[in-house]
């Protein structure tokens, strides 16, 4: 790519700035009181892709937050590569715990980062890295470089499981129609290190109610003679994992893709330490699964996990109730062979199973979705590949992520093309966490790779057509 360097050089303030006004709109799909703020980052998308030189931008209606449409399409012989993002964020709290306001970015040097990053929420997942994408096609069309079509797809309910978008997309399938589908909202092993995500798993996700007595009750009168919801959620949740960490819900496992030798041979190249790993989460040891590594454990396994759980008194001082109802929000994470719908109903029977008759038991699904696994013999994948390895200067490792985006597995399906995630964050950069943050050379990186990424995809397809 002809003066990409320089180009980023003369402009890398301006990115930043632009970037910045983005990260200042609190656009939370989660909580409803933003919802202006939501219509008015979709806004701010559009602006930039029509600043850029993009076409036929749309802001297009869904059953909740619209979803940003723009192209260059400069040769229907060429193949079209379609961008997907999303400009929705994770709420911010607790916001005690952030070291500046998540809202008000700042770049700020790390041990990881000495050339700076960007604190602020959503400065990693996605706006940053969706921006990325931006401000790559300017480049291209700025320096007539563009060798293939472009097309975004921007939504704004990712952080929610992205609810509207599979009738959307099943709704504008011919509008979207594309060759190659292109993600940045993964990450990379390091600076020094890239690496392709190559899978994501998928998700399914419950919130479950305990009730006992019909009213809150005193503890002394009551306790030992009723049933103590909180106690019998704790006791419940406690049978769905063995001494092994083993998921005991009965089929659980049944779909499940199993590793080859071969394969899992080729995941422990991946560089990794486990010490290193144990002391930057300050943690004695590791846990999990028997019989598989920390990265096995954290990618290609299923998991299980309480995400949330509360019920009775949690105010300062003592209050001695028995409380009539307990919650918990649980996360089931699937790998390829599971079907979402599948397991959420075998969490279902089994979990209502373990009751006792002095409770009532509720579980109500939230959003899910499928695993997904990238082709290495894809030419999206092999496009990636040379375009990391011609911009760090050293072949990327393919990596399985243990993230989940619900909706890339459905793309496949009606697009009937690959999905290629491409991310440039890295595990410490606290996604979801309170002082998120994307370093500043990561940003930089990612403008300069993605062009080359449309180069040699466009190359490779015109060679196997």
């Amino acid at each position: 790519m002809k003066n990409i360097h320089s180009y980023i050089k003369q402009h890398e303030n301006r990115f930043l700035n632009e970037l910045f006004e983005l990260l200042k709109i609190p656009s939370i799909s989660a909580d409803s009181e933003y919802n202006p703020q939501i219509l008015q980052t979709a806004q701010a998308v559009a602006d930039a892709l029509e600043k850029i030189g993009c076409e036929n931008i749309q802001q297009l209606t869904t059953q909740g937050n619209p979803v940003v449409y723009a192209d260059k399409i400069i040769d229907s012989n060429l193949p079209t590569v379609l961008v997907y993002g999303h400009y929705d964020v994770q709420p911010s709290d607790p916001l005690e715990l952030w070291d500046t306001p998540p809202f008000e970015p700042i770049v700020k040097q790390t041990e990881i980062h000495p050339e700076g990053a960007i604190f602020a929420r959503g400065a990693c997942d996605d706006k940053g890295q969706m921006f990325m994408h931006i401000k790559a096609l300017e480049f291209l069309i700025a320096t007539e470089q563009l060798p293939c079509n472009v097309k975004f797809m921007i939504e704004g309910e990712e952080e929610i499981g992205s609810p509207s978008l599979a009738p959307f997309i099943k709704e504008h399938a011919e509008l979207f129609k594309n060759d190659v589908i292109l993600i940045s909202d993964t990450g990379m092993i390091s600076n020094t290190q890239p690496s392709i995500t190559t899978g994501l798993r998928g998700l399914s996700y419950v919130e479950v109610e305990v009730t006992g007595p019909n009213k809150d009750l005193h503890s002394g009168f009551f306790g030992g003679a009723v049933a103590n919801p909180i106690n019998i959620l704790s006791q419940m949740i406690a049978k769905l994992q063995d001494e092994n960490n083993h998921i005991t819900i009965p089929g659980f496992y049944d779909d499940v893709y199993e590793l080859s030798a071969e394969e899992r041979s080729e995941m422990a190249k991946a560089p990794f330490d486990q010490t290193e790993y144990n002391k930057a989460l300050n943690i004695a040891k590791e846990e999990g699964e028997k019989g598989y590594t920390t990265l096995e454990r954290s990618s290609v396994r299923p998991t299980l996990d309480v995400n949330g759980i509360w019920g009775g008194y949690i105010g300062e001082g003592a209050k001695t109730v028995l409380p009539s109802k307990a919650f918990a929000k649980i996360s089931m994470r699937l790998v390829a062979g599971q079907d979402p719908d599948k397991i959420t109903q075998l969490f279902t029977d089994y979990f209502l199973s373990l009751a006792p008759k002095s409770v009532k038991v509720k579980v109500k699904p939230h959003h899910g979705g499928k695993a997904y696994r990238t082709p290495l013999d894809s030419i999206g994948y092999q496009a990636a590949h040379k375009a990391y390895s011609e911009t760090f200067d050293k072949a990327p490792v393919p990596q399985p992520s243990g993230g989940s985006i619900p909706i890339v597995s459905l793309f496949s399906d009606v697009f009937k093309s690959h999905a290629i995630l491409m991310g440039f964050g890295l595990n410490s950069d606290a996604i979801h966490s309170p002082n998120e943050h994307f370093g500043v050379f990561n940003f930089y990186k990612g403008i300069e790779t993605i062009p080359y990424f449309y180069k040699h995809f466009t190359e490779l397809y015109t060679k196997n057509a």
